[in-house]
């Protein structure tokens, strides 16, 4: 294995780690700055979640006003909510717009800062040779984003299920589920749609449903950032939104079994990161009887999963919607300042962005792609304003 050293004529003056949205958007903004970076990626295109890793029938949960990235809107003619289609069309035409030209299949190994030089050292396997690159620069950007690796929790007797299990991150479409028994473990708002998607194809379809969740539609999620756009506090927002959603869907621990959180669901966002679930119509298909609730997992036995509750129900097909670890932790050495070791920045927004010796994060504010049009354009001008 060698490791190639790459000499001052190759010296990048930014690395951006993740070539998702979040790493497309900052390399756009530095480039409006004629500042040279480099992205690397660890798959073998930019967006991989978009392009790999989603369901079919996903669009942007937000209007597409609060979606786009810096310096391009989506185009007049498309709908409010982008379809997935539409969304990666619109990433590549800003990749050419842009001449945004990502190293795929680079992982980071390494990245530390070194006092003496003044500058990041950043070792990278290259996955086409196997030889690790080994890369200084003046600043280093994490846009490795919030979903990293798909996690699916440790279920005792898991290995014993005779049916199919895989992460959320594995599911198209409930097309080859018809009339099969299919559980979705998770209920956020990939958990809610996967379930409406498999009701949608004739699959019998249950839910676990074990933490309080906040439950809004689109309408009101746009309302809402409307309101906070407007600079009205969040908890004056919370109480509006938590008044329209027990209009609109009255007493949900009657069909969820859970009730609604103590914080409404824009504190709940803010502070622990937990987003709303935006029903696409889901709560009907619940309400219905089509999509069964169940309370957690005890353990598998084969076909059989057993509740929390003692009750035991046979499936062919688990679906894990049970999100993302990042692992940030594991190759960013010697910075204490910036993320946690969840990979999650440590200050608060909106000065979460920016850590020392030119570390930066961008996409990690748990805003979505609204944050990360903010982190790339707060980046790029922190950068070209030292520079």
């Amino acid at each position: 294995m060698a490791i190639l050293t790459h000499h001052d004529h190759q010296e990048p003056m930014v690395i951006i780690v993740g070539a998702g949205p979040a790493g497309l958007a900052t390399s756009a903004c530095l480039k409006k700055f004629s500042i040279p970076n480099l992205l690397l990626e660890k798959e073998d295109c930019y967006s991989p979640i978009w392009k790999k890793y989603t369901y079919d029938r996903v669009h942007l949960h937000l209007a597409k006003k609060f979606c786009q990235l810096p310096h391009i809107p989506f185009p007049s003619s498309s709908p409010t909510y982008i379809p997935k289609k539409e969304f990666i069309q619109y990433l590549d035409d800003y990749v050419s717009y842009f001449n945004i030209t990502p190293l795929y299949k680079r992982t980071v190994e390494f990245a530390k800062f070194d006092e003496s030089k003044g500058k990041w050292v950043v070792k990278v396997r290259n996955g086409n040779s196997g030889d690790v690159d080994e890369y200084f620069c003046k600043f280093l950007v994490v846009a490795t984003g919030e979903a990293s690796y798909p996690f699916i929790p440790k279920v005792p007797g898991l290995e014993s299920f005779k049916g199919k299990a895989f992460h959320s991150t594995k599911f198209k479409n409930g097309d080859k589920f018809r009339g099969k028994n299919v559980l979705v473990v998770g209920c956020g708002n990939s958990g809610m749609e996967i379930a409406l998607d498999l009701a949608n194809y004739g699959a019998n379809t249950s839910i676990i449903v074990r933490s309080p969740i906040n439950l809004i539609s689109r309408e009101m999620a746009y309302l809402g950032l409307m309101l906070l756009k407007y600079k009205v506090a969040y908890t004056v927002v919370d109480n509006i939104m938590v008044m329209l959603s027990k209009i609109m869907y009255g007493d949900i621990s009657k069909y969820y079994g859970v009730k609604r959180p103590e914080e409404g669901p824009f504190a709940s966002k803010i502070k622990y990161g937990k987003y709303p679930v935006i029903d696409v119509g889901t709560y009907q298909k619940i309400k219905s009887g089509e999509i069964q609730v169940l309370p957690g997992m005890r353990s598998i036995r084969g076909n059989d999963v057993v509740l929390e509750n003692g009750k035991c129900h046979q499936f062919d097909v688990i679906v894990f919607a049970t999100g993302f670890k990042r692992t940030t932790h594991k190759w960013l050495h010697g910075d204490e300042y910036l993320l946690n070791e969840d990979g999650l920045p440590k200050p608060e927004f909106p000065e979460h962005w920016k850590g020392k010796n030119g570390l930066y994060c961008v996409g990690l504010s748990r805003r979505g792609l609204y944050g990360i049009a903010f982190d790339a354009q707060s980046i790029a001008i922190h950068i070209n304003s030292l520079l």
